[in-house]
């Protein structure tokens, strides 16, 4: 059963770009991932845009920013909103993420903050990011998203990372009261997994598998429950601001919003506003996933742990196996949208990856791939901000594929800012200040392929 805005779907686009094309679509259907085939029915919405409106706040996005958003305006503010999605309802990095809810937010670690912004601000950091957990705890506890609790076990893929990998441990565990432990290669192939080249890991207490899909499709019933409206193929086309209202223009017609969230993550066009406009870097990431891996199978690769799973190298890889005992794997992608579909990419990721890590696995069926951007920040930290004190906007994206987690948090804390309870919210750097732009922005592509280049060889042999 489709929603009320998927009677008539366009063909998903593979080769979407938001560096390069100033449309994100008009009801397009999801991208061909496990999560599509496995979610069951797409729940109610409430079609698409019909005719002028006028609302408080408009969210643009349903993906777990918006919807967190929505439903934390309605609950804890009494703020009914409108979500405006162009395609599908979580149609961009929702279904097509890793399903890994981790402890961080951005691609920085506790000793970066440090460096960064001092011991006391990491600290604060720290207790956000433990709250955020907290919070995404709370909302899933009752969405049947097939989660797999227990913590998350991060690999070190070659012997000379495990000294930083310690460090970083004993930062964890003594400055921060975050209790991880270190553990051999030997004592991973016994109690975990048998991964080729792996030196040991670091094991963390927070971490929590899950189902995105399942997960997006229980915060649409449960933000339309309070009374929040999801209006999908209702692409915001023009934005004006007018006598204290924006205009959003959609092809169905005009939202009038007292307030705006912007919750696209990496999937913001540049035309959207310019608030937003070259706030954060699209980077692809590739995915898959097997068939069902037999008895023989688990046995060869020694798995006894559904825990999700993340490797040291910059170019990370992260992988887990999912409660039907099929094995998800993925990392990095293209370059460009254009080329997002060359078959090069997914046999680095089944060759350099999965193959690789577990050569007991070499042939084995691969039944679904697919690839999605994700939303990189210039200084590798999210933001949830507003930036113009005379323009009711609000934005949260820079997750830097950490976003499972914290997206949920991100929404309720741009609820606050929306609601106008800016005071609830700690001192940070990430709700103080805006998303950096870029100083090289037409040539940000051309240096990322200097870096992965550069990654790749150092990840491999230094």
């Amino acid at each position: 059963m489709a929603g009320k805005g998927t009677k008539a779907l366009i063909d998903y686009d593979p080769a979407y770009d938001p560096l390069v094309m100033d449309d994100p679509g008009h009801g397009q259907d999801y991208a061909p991932t496990y999560w599509v085939a496995t979610a069951g029915p797409t729940p109610e919405d409430d079609g698409p845009v019909k005719g002028d409106i006028e609302v408080d706040v408009a969210i643009i996005g349903s993906g777990f920013t918006g919807l967190s958003t929505a439903i934390h305006l309605a609950k804890d503010h009494g703020i009914k909103a409108v979500v405006l999605e162009a395609n599908r309802t979580a149609w961009g990095c929702t279904s097509r993420n890793g399903g890994q809810a981790q402890n961080a937010s951005g691609r920085l670690t506790r000793s970066q903050w440090i460096k960064r912004w001092g011991l006391d601000v990491a600290k604060r950091m720290h207790a956000e990011i433990e709250e955020g957990f907290d919070v995404f705890r709370d909302m899933i506890k009752d969405i049947d998203c097939l989660p797999q609790r227990g913590g998350h076990i991060y690999v070190a893929h070659k012997p000379s990372v495990m000294p930083k990998l310690a460090a970083q441990a004993e930062l964890l565990t003594n400055t921060f009261g975050y209790q991880c432990e270190m553990i051999s290669a030997e004592r991973l192939r016994s109690e975990y997994f048998i991964e080729n080249g792996a030196a040991g890991a670091m094991i963390e207490p927070s971490g929590i598998g899950i189902h995105p899909l399942k997960l997006a499709f229980g915060y649409i019933e449960r933000a339309r429950k309070l009374g929040v409206k999801i209006h999908p193929a209702s692409p915001v086309m023009g934005w004006e601001p007018r006598f204290g209202l924006h205009h959003l223009r959609t092809p169905g017609g005009t939202v009038k919003a007292r307030a705006v969230a912007v919750a696209t993550g990496g999937y913001t066009s540049s035309p959207l506003n310019p608030l937003v406009r070259e706030r954060y870097m699209p980077v692809l990431s590739n995915s898959l996933v097997t068939r069902p891996l037999t008895d023989d199978e688990l046995e060869a690769c020694g798995f006894k742990t559904h825990l999700v799973i993340t490797d040291t190298r910059v170019l990370r890889h992260y992988y887990r196996l999912m409660p039907d005992n099929r094995l998800q794997i993925g990392s990095r992608s293209a370059i460009t949208g254009k080329d997002a579909g060359n078959p090069k990419y997914l046999d680095l990721l089944i060759n350099e990856g999965l193959h690789y890590k577990f050569p007991a696995l070499k042939g084995i069926d691969i039944e679904y791939d697919w690839w999605g951007w994700v939303d990189i920040s210039h200084d590798m930290m999210p933001r949830i901000f507003r930036p113009h004190l005379r323009q009711n906007i609000t934005y949260a994206f820079g997750y830097g594929g950490n976003g499972v987690m914290y997206s949920t948090q991100a929404g309720r804390r741009m609820a606050q800012i929306v609601a106008g309870k800016k005071s609830e919210i700690p001192d940070l750097p990430i709700f103080n200040s805006a998303l950096p732009t870029h100083p090289l922005a037409p040539f940000r592509r051309m240096g990322q392929r200097m870096l992965y280049r550069w990654y790749a060889f150092s990840d491999d042999y230094l």
